[in-house]
């Protein structure tokens, strides 16, 4: 196969995120000789799930495949979605829900397979991802599969790494999302690049993307709300870059830290 090079974006949150990816992806692409964008949609519209304006504006903008979450179904014109878009939404809910988790795409001529599962931890009921995540990979190789990356959309840090530990090797990119709260743990092993949470695209200056007012109001009173995606805030597009070589193996990998202020910061993995 010939030599790739992937980019893998964690939770897009509301239109600060959207504006960030229809800003910078294009020039980073070009950059950096990206072949193939992955990115996360549960967040996307208004910071729950996505909308088929908003899944039309992030694909103009150079995203290939979308990947989802425990939001995935939070807006229902979704659903017919999974059957004319690349859509994901995590393998591992039950068979009944619509849509699936794995993909195959032709990259230049190399097939990539994407999947897409969700942690136990605090999260809504799903089958094992351990064991999804094991048989879907293998599925993926009989399928001619050269290269698969996974999104892991999990809140414990230590499904993700676990994750690593069971599959490294085997796939060419795991990467956590979910948290929205990027981990400083880029790394390769063992032909495998790897990142626990790759943070969210969107504001950088609140709670976790959203308005401080509710997640506050939560904290000191017990009392519920909405959370809502402020409409002016200090914004951030978090993007990992692999690239792969002949036999899908990652040989190197870059966290691009996009700021609204024009600074970018870009941090280097390092190998296990």
């Amino acid at each position: 196969m010939k030599n790739l090079t992937v980019a893998m974006i964690g939770d897009v949150v509301g239109r600060p995120g959207r504006s960030m990816i229809k800003q910078h992806l294009p020039r980073l692409k070009r950059e950096h000789g990206i072949d193939f964008v992955v990115a996360n949609y549960e967040n996307a519209s208004h910071g729950f799930g996505l909308t088929a304006k908003n899944a039309d504006e992030l694909f103009g903008a150079g995203i290939d495949v979308m990947t989802g979450g425990n939001h995935s179904f939070d807006k229902k014109e979704i659903i017919p979605l999974f059957e004319k878009l690349p859509l994901l939404r995590p393998h591992n809910y039950p068979e009944a829900m619509p849509g699936k988790g794995t993909g195959m795409y032709e990259v230049n001529g190399v097939k990539v397979g994407v999947l897409n599962v969700m942690g136990y931890y605090a999260m809504p009921m799903v089958d094992n991802p351990f064991i999804c995540a094991q048989k879907s990979v293998e599925a993926l190789r009989r399928e001619g599969a050269e290269v698969i990356l996974v999104d892991m959309h999990a809140e414990a840090t230590s499904e993700k790494r676990a994750l690593l530990m069971m599959l490294r090797g085997h796939v060419s990119a795991i990467v956590g999302s979910h948290t929205h709260v990027a981990t400083d743990d880029l790394q390769i092993d063992g032909g495998t690049g790897y990142v626990t949470d790759l943070g969210l695209s969107g504001c950088r200056d609140n709670v976790i993307g959203m308005d401080p007012k509710i997640p506050l109001q939560r904290f000191l009173t017990g009392l519920p709300g909405h959370f809502n995606v402020p409409e002016k805030c200090k914004k951030i597009l978090q993007t990992a870059v692999f690239e792969l070589d002949e036999k899908g193996r990652c040989v190197s990998a870059k966290k691009i830290k996009t700021f609204d202020d024009g600074r970018e910061i870009v941090t280097d993995a390092w190998e296990v």
